[in-house]
């Protein structure tokens, strides 16, 4: 008997076996619940023991495996994490087992040998599985294999040193999440031929890590000097596709690289490691082509790396064109350059990255190289933070004549076109200032009812009046001195304490209270493919709306306002969905 950990209910679990189960297997079905004491009305209480009935039968569980099918080719010591090709061909095979008529009704155990390095990738692989391809939240798809005794061993990194850096099933898991949730991981348009033919050495050796990033080991080519323009042989070089292909000394691997480079849209290929090739081959076919050269095994500097993701930025962004990053083997160097820009760009932790970048392209960043990412990561995001605020200044410099607050004042003395009726004398009153110093007046009126209504006594008609005579002459002219100017001030703070003064709450003055409230909702919505076909997978997407409004009324003259909290509730419904055809 071996180790089984219960996913779904009565439907799937994922175990473990020394020796290939069987259908005489036992297996461990769960136990129905016992009521504590019987009811009265039962039929054990009324019938006695023989009105108990019996246990139906339960069918024979169907075993599954992929181990004798999906292997991981290691470098050295590394042993996983499965990559996307053996997750498609997991997912067709699990579609086909869920989908037969014999097995509607029996519980589906997929199963993997009992040492460690087996169990880590069937728990990890079944784990991405329902992350990718089912939509389950990462948190749901670890949590039946969140204590299981032993622990799942972490995978190591493909270089021939002493591993030091671990990477867990649940860093891939996440890995795998994040990249679905930024759009980086796509599965509607993941061709399974293509992916594993050039994989291969013999036919180019290159992964495609997101939809814009191809990583890929150097080709090999003689001579390696750069060839210049306008000479005979930049003339003799391939330019179309049908001349790649009848070029008579281009090895075939070389040759479907750029074929592929061509037909994808690639517009600039960088290079990490020393020349083996004519860099002329990739300018010939109109593909920039970049050195950035530094030593194997080691970590590039922040200057490069600078460089890089500026670069890379502006051919994604701008010229709408992916690239291309080698170094000799396309594993370490440039496992390094992409995972700083992925973290840089969607915020991928150091271990989400590495491990997504070898789901995708397995043995992905080497020994020290995976400390460099995670001392480097916080360095990386706030790259990205920063860029944003330049480009969001530079902006708002760009436009900063359309807004209203930074317009020049207007020059007095600029001719304007107006009607005979609307001239005016040139020794008469302007109408515009007339108006506003009718404006102004009335305003002072209403201040003295309000005076009025809220003294009580206090103040005779006299010293009112002799304030207001002090305060129009100073608001009349208000650039005459500063002590008049502080006398507009004194007199119409005297006024409003007199106002102040009246009032029952002081907290409420000075705000208006909310005519409505509305709440705000958010509904988040999951899309889930699990076709027997798997030829479409689309990714959740949330859809947010949130609809705010409030009113305030303006008090009427010597009426002191009143305030109003206005709130916001947020109905949140999340769900997790399970496997459609289980």
């Amino acid at each position: 008997m071996g180790q089984v950990i219960e996913y779904i209910p009565d439907r799937l679990y994922l175990a473990s076996y020394v020796q290939p189960p069987t259908p005489e297997t036992v297996f461990p079905y769960p136990e129905a619940p016992v009521r504590g004491s019987p009811s009265k009305r039962s039929s054990r209480a009324v019938d006695g023991p023989s009105a108990v009935p019996s246990k139906p039968a339960r069918e024979a569980p169907c075993y599954f495996t992929v181990d004798d099918q999906l292997y991981y080719n290691a470098f050295h010591h590394d042993f996983g994490p499965f990559h996307i090709g053996h997750l498609y061909r997991f997912a067709l095979q699990f579609h086909d087992v869920l989908g037969a008529k014999e097995n509607q009704t029996r519980p589906i155990v997929f199963w993997s040998r009992a040492d460690p390095r087996s169990r880590a990738n069937a728990a990890c692989l079944l784990a991405c599985y329902m992350v990718l391809i089912q939509s389950w939240p990462p948190h749901l798809a670890l949590a039946p294999i969140a204590q299981v005794e032993p622990p799942l061993m972490p995978f190591r990194d493909a270089g021939y040193s002493q591993a030091d850096y671990g990477i867990t099933v649940q860093d891939v898991v996440y890995g795998v999440w994040k990249a679905k949730e930024e759009s980086c991981c796509q599965l509607d348009n993941f061709d399974l031929d293509e992916y594993e033919r050039f994989e291969r050495v013999e036919h180019g050796d290159f992964n495609w890590v997101t939809p814009h990033f191809l990583a890929f080991a150097s080709p090999q080519h003689t001579p390696v000097a750069s060839v210049p323009q306008g000479s005979e042989a930049w003339n003799a070089l391939p330019k179309t596709l049908a001349a790649v292909d009848a070029h008579p000394t281009l090895p075939q691997p070389f040759k479907n690289v750029l074929k592929h480079f061509s037909e994808r849209n690639i517009g600039l290929v960088v290079r990490l490691n020393s020349p083996l090739y004519s860099p002329s081959y990739f300018e010939a076919l109109g593909i920039q082509h970049l050195d950035m050269i530094f030593e194997d095994g080691t970590c590039p500097p922040l200057s490069t790396v600078r460089k890089f993701i500026r670069l890379a930025h502006e051919t994604i962004t701008v010229k709408k064109k992916g690239i291309a990053v080698h170094c000799k083997a396309g594993l370490g160097r440039t496992g390094c350059l992409i995972g700083a820009y992925l973290i840089y760009r969607h915020g991928f932790t150091a271990n989400e990255i590495i491990a997504f970048m070898r789901f995708m392209r397995p043995g992905m960043v080497v020994g020290p190289q995976q400390h460099w990412l995670h001392l480097n990561q916080g360095v990386f995001r706030e790259w990205w933070i920063e860029e944003r605020i330049e480009r969001k200044l530079h902006h708002e410099r760009n436009n900063i004549g359309v807004q209203e607050d930074y317009l020049p004042a207007p020059t007095p003395g600029q001719p304007r076109k107006t009607s005979r009726v609307d001239r005016h004398h040139p020794y008469q009153r302007n109408a515009i200032n007339q108006a506003v110093e009718e404006e102004q007046v009335a305003a002072q009126e209403a201040e003295v009812i309000s005076v009025k209504r809220h003294s009580n006594g206090a103040d005779s008609e006299e010293e009112i009046h002799l304030r207001m005579r002090s305060h129009r002459k100073a608001s009349q002219s208000p650039g005459r001195s500063d002590k008049s100017r502080s006398v507009s001030h004194t007199t119409t703070t005297t006024v409003y304490e007199v106002v102040n003064d009246a009032s029952n709450d002081a907290e409420n003055i000075g705000s208006a209270r909310p005519k409505n409230l509305e709440h705000v909702t958010q509904s988040p919505t999951r899309s889930a493919s699990a076709s027997g076909v798997l030829t479409k997978v689309r990714g959740g997407k949330r859809s947010t709306d949130s609809n705010r409004s409030s009113g305030s009324n303006p008090p009427a003259a010597g009426v002191r306002k009143t305030s109003g909290r206005v709130g916001s509730v947020n109905n949140t419904s999340t769900s997790a969905r399970k496997v459609s055809a289980m």
